[in-house]
């Protein structure tokens, strides 16, 4: 609510429901260390996932006009609730903060009724709660002592909350610790006015998690012009000054008691950014109805997707929606409905620093029936040089499986010392932290390949009962110049030279992987017993990062997968193995007519070949089936 007096001498008419009996805050106690490591039993709506990197955190602001004496309707807070039940799972719900001012007036009738709609979602979602200027004596502290609100909502309520880690002594704040997204992440829950005392244990807090990135939540942070842009408050700055600027940890800050909504990013001492949201919607039609902000959080899109509604309203047939509850169901102004880029790993560097994991020895790499392994490290070659520095022509790159098929290095064309370097840079999760970098071009062509030897077992290689081929590249940001398809890998000779007299040329080679104009993958091969060309599309392959491709065949029919994830354009048509022609096996480039043109253009990682289909899971980068 908006800074006023309070309304003194108010009547304690009695309301639908009593207050919910809970001991008073005396018993408080701060509780520090790692704190609670899961996320809460799931409850209804399906089933809570921890791990997923898709999660919602649920912000709900000012009730107060729901729980206002004789006035009171508790309706709509409760389809609220039931709303979060029920969706729990398909929303991926980790977690719900009120931001304060739950009644009117604070009075113990008002806050029984608001505790006794709060069982609606008690033991079903996480949740939070803190005191705005409405539900204890405005003019005080958290130092202020007992009152109704510490009765209903203080913590031995919220002990029953399996994220609740702890209060401070006088009960008034509290924080919480959920796990989702496969982290654990610290939410704070400070009083309407949080003393000096209070500010020491908040720091406590953060002291005791220093790598959980931080929510800090509240009930007056800031307010906000009728454009939506916020400013902080004058406690706002209080808490900015005191505890938001030096602790890189909080990256989040909401509030209510203000309207319009709003929100602004500050930079904290630490040069990162820091969210700052006003949220409360108690000027509109019912009180706000309830309404209900979700923050999407995605990590893979390093994003915040953020709506505000209604559930109450939501749930009304909206053919019988009256002119003010169909304006005010959902609200997609700027203020209530926009998105946040967030790059978390960059943004938690400072205090949570993602620790990469380390190469892996070749004989993870090994599976039974592994035909061909190669890599760029000195496990994988011992001439493996300098970041930056020329692969030398005639540099050899062992086959790690002791089958034989060893890669020998030469330039095509009168191409420069350039066009084919060792570099340090690598996929995240490829076993070697090495890889090569290619630069082939066209016009004129240049570029550089690896190839086996005339007499490499993988030159005549059949693979009738199923293969798994798999990669790492990864394109240059900015992609310039004509590189359209440009080959990754493939077999030399002609594919009519094994009987082919379909598809668009018997001058294509058996086999190969290309990367057409769009930067699409396209894997085509003649299969060894079939007149045919199945091949497979991937969608645009995007630059500047790494990408990891897989081409599983089990004998019958081609899959490509690429980053784990089976793409669309796999052909129907039976595919039974490879018509290789005893010619060798290349990484660099791809044959037309037994010429090389270009050669690739990007860097080239781990690459390995199974004599098998492989499941995701055991791929060079497991992924789930």
């Amino acid at each position: 609510m908006r800074d006023m007096d309070r309304r003194n001498g108010v009547a304690r008419r009695a309301l639908l429901r009593t207050a919910v009996a809970a001991p008073a805050a005396g018993a408080a106690t701060t509780a520090l260390g790692d704190g609670p490591a899961h996320a809460a039993a799931p409850g209804g709506g399906g089933r809570f996932d921890p791990d997923s990197p898709r999660f919602t955190v649920a912000v709900l602001p000012d009730t107060q006009y729901l729980f206002d004496a004789d006035s009171a309707d508790p309706a709509p807070l409760r389809e609220t609730f039931r709303y979060l039940v029920a969706e729990r799972g398909r929303k991926n719900i980790a977690f719900v903060a009120h931001l304060g001012d739950i009644t009117e007036h604070g009075t113990r009738e008002e806050t029984g009724l608001a505790a006794d709609t709060f069982r609606t979602l008690h033991r079903k979602v996480p949740y939070s709660v803190l005191a705005g200027n409405h539900d204890i004596p405005g003019s005080t502290d958290d130092q202020r002592g007992g009152s109704p609100y510490l009765d209903a909502f203080g913590p031995r309520r919220l002990a029953s909350v399996p994220t609740f880690g702890g209060a401070s002594p006088d009960g008034y704040n509290t924080y919480h610790v959920l796990r989702a997204g496969g982290r654990r992440w610290l939410v704070l829950a400070l009083d309407w006015r949080v003393s000096d005392r209070g500010v020491r244990w908040v720091q406590d807090v953060l002291d005791g998690h220093p790598r959980l990135p931080a929510i800090l939540t509240t009930h007056d942070l800031a307010h906000a012009d009728a454009g939506g842009t916020a400013r902080l408050s004058s406690h706002g700055q209080r808490l900015w000054d005191a505890v938001i600027d030096r602790n890189d940890q909080i990256f989040l800050a909401l509030g209510g008691h203000y309207w319009p909504p709003g929100r602004t990013v500050l930079t904290n001492r630490a040069g990162n950014d820091v969210h700052v949201h006003i949220t409360n919607y108690q000027d509109r039609y019912y009180g706000g109805a309830a309404m209900l902000r979700l923050y999407s959080f995605d990590l893979v899109r390093d994003t915040v997707d953020v709506e505000t509604f209604s559930p109450w309203l939501l749930a009304r047939d909206p053919q019988e929606r009256t002119p003010l509850e169909a304006e005010t169901v959902e609200l997609t102004g700027p203020a209530d409905r926009f998105g946040m880029d967030i790059d978390f790993t960059a943004r938690f560097r400072g205090f949570a620093p993602v620790v990469p994991p380390r190469p892996r020895p070749a004989s993870a790499a090994l599976l039974p029936d592994t035909a061909a392994y190669w890599r760029f490290d000195p496990a994988g070659t011992a001439a493996a040089g300098e970041d930056g520095a020329p692969v030398p022509d005639g540099s050899v790159v062992r086959d790690l499986s002791g089958h034989g098929n060893d890669l020998t290095a030469r330039r095509l064309h009168a191409s420069g010392p350039r066009a084919l370097t060792w570099s340090a840079d690598h996929h995240g999760g490829q076993p070697a932290h090495a890889s090569l970098r290619f630069d082939g071009g066209k016009n004129p062509d240049r570029g550089a390949i690896l190839t086996t030897g005339p007499h490499a077992p993988l030159n005549s290689r059949k693979f009738t009962s199923g293969y798994t081929i798999e990669t790492f590249f990864k394109l240059p940001d900015p992609f310039e110049g004509d590189h359209a398809w440009m080959g990754l890998l493939s077999w030399e000779g002609r594919s009519g030279d094994a009987g082919k007299t379909t598809g668009w040329s018997p001058d294509e080679p058996t086999c190969s992987l290309n990367l057409s104009g769009e930067r699409f993958v396209q894997f085509v091969v003649y299969p060894h017993r079939q007149d045919a060309d199945p091949t497979s599309w991937s969608h645009a392959i995007p630059v500047g990062r790494w990408t990891h491709v897989a081409v599983v065949n089990d004998g019958r029919r081609t899959v490509m997968y690429v980053d784990g994830s089976k793409i669309a354009r796999n052909p129907a048509q039976r595919s039974t193995g490879i018509a290789t022609l005893g010619k060798p096996f290349v990484i660099g480039a791809t044959q037309f007519a037994e010429r090389f043109g270009q050669g690739f253009h990007g860097w080239i990682g781990d690459t390995r070949i199974v004599a098998r289909a492989l499941d995701p899971g055991d791929f060079l980068v497991p992924h789930s089936s």
